[in-house]
């Protein structure tokens, strides 16, 4: 049975050069970068390395970067350790609709401590207008948290125009990263963010390494007391052989990502085209263009996103059925509802994200399998017949 992977946003596969990187660090027995002997240097330099590598994938100083276990880490570091920082200025966040639960459930958390949280609407693309956030700002609000790129339905968001906004009042940008930094141009300077997120798994890196970039002069209080690793901003002993392999997949994605984007946009845009083509009822969801470039969003009307998933994966097809941290959940999606769709066809959405080892033959066998098991599914509902009657009549 052919295997096709299209479940790049839950967690991509590990890049070949950065299994190759850590299977040579696992050779030198690699010590606690905190010791002052050798082995313990040795350790360190690796650890810097990698710091410096992730640093150039966005354009910031070494210093400038926490390692963390996840990006939900470094978002629960962010969304915390800036609102303990920062309480004596203000008790207000803003935050959009479609946040990553790793941003709303710690917001929530905080509402529950006495801060507040404006939620800001976005639009049936899944964009936000800066001036909504500009509306959402009160004399006590003390930062905002906006993704750079929704890893659900694939839309960028005007994130500069948004920092420009914020700045404007003085008040703090920290942005949600992971689906974004390694897949597209990300420059802490050009998008004037203070706060950024990232994570490994998002771009051929391994699972269990994340970072929270914080700009000089940004306060964050830390969440982990322990030791003084990372800055004193969070404690633990690093996890070095995940975070050198974060380090090398930075360098990699820095030099292959024009490739990588130009390659994908092209097979997404096939996929797009023979799935619309070939299945009625069929919607495209997130930005038409602004979105990233491996992500295809669909929602499939008259059928469940699982039962094509669970379908597909017989067929030897990885896909998710909404973001990842949901899909056990079998309720419609927080972003796409948050769009404005419609609950009953929320609940087709299916999410086909392309990565760096997908061909065209795998978009032509998921174009092929597709279809019929859509139709399947179809054949068993009542109301999807009852539509092809009115349409005949």
């Amino acid at each position: 049975m052919r295997r096709v992977y299209l479940d790049n946003s839950s967690a991509t596969l590990l890049h070949p050069k950065v299994a190759e990187f850590m299977t040579s660090l696992l050779k030198e027995n690699l010590a606690n970068p905190s010791s002052l002997h050798a082995p313990g240097r040795r350790a360190r330099e690796v650890l810097d390395e990698a710091r410096g590598r992730v640093a150039g994938l966005i354009g910031a100083r070494p210093e400038e970067i926490i390692f963390t276990s996840s990006g939900t880490e470094a978002n629960n570091l962010a969304m915390k350790g800036m609102a303990m920082a920062y309480k004596d200025k203000g008790r207000h966040i803003i935050t959009s609709h479609i946040e990553h639960l790793s941003v709303l459930n710690p917001l929530t958390r905080l509402e529950k401590m006495g801060f507040k949280v404006t939620r800001v609407p976005v639009d049936s693309d899944g964009l936000l207008d800066p001036a909504e956030v500009e509306k959402a700002i009160t004399p006590e609000t003390i930062f905002a948290s906006i993704m750079l790129a929704n890893g659900e339905v694939g839309t960028i968001e005007p994130i500069k125009d948004i920092a420009a906004v914020l700045k404007k009042k003085d008040i703090r940008l920290h942005t949600d990263a992971v689906a974004a930094a390694g897949n597209i141009p990300v420059d802490i300077k050009a998008l004037g963010v203070d706060a950024l997120s990232l994570s490994a798994n998002q771009f051929y890196g391994p699972s269990g390494a994340g970072a929270l970039f914080v700009r000089g002069g940004v306060r964050v209080r830390p969440q982990i007391d322990g030791g003084v690793q990372e800055g004193g901003r969070r404690a633990g002993t690093e996890d070095l052989l995940a975070v050198a392999g974060m380090g090398k997949a930075a360098e990699l994605a820095a030099e292959e990502m024009p490739e990588r984007a130009n390659r994908l946009r092209s097979l997404r845009d096939t996929l797009r085209d023979r799935l619309t083509g070939n299945i009625d009822h069929i919607h495209l969801s997130g930005h038409p263009a602004q979105r990233l470039p491996g992500s295809l969003s669909l929602c499939v009307e008259f059928v469940e996103g699982e039962s094509i998933l669970l379908f597909l994966d017989m067929q030897g097809v990885a896909v998710t059925s909404g973001s990842a941290c949901t899909s056990r959940a079998l309720k419609a999606s927080h972003v796409l509802l948050a769009m404005g769709v419609d609950v009953a066809v929320a609940q087709g959405s299916l999410h086909l994200s392309l990565g760096m080892n997908t061909t065209e033959e795998d978009v032509e066998y998921v174009a092929e399998v597709m279809p019929p098991i859509v139709e399947r599914l179809r054949q068993m509902s009542p109301l999807y017949e009852k539509v092809k009657r009115e349409v005949k009549a």
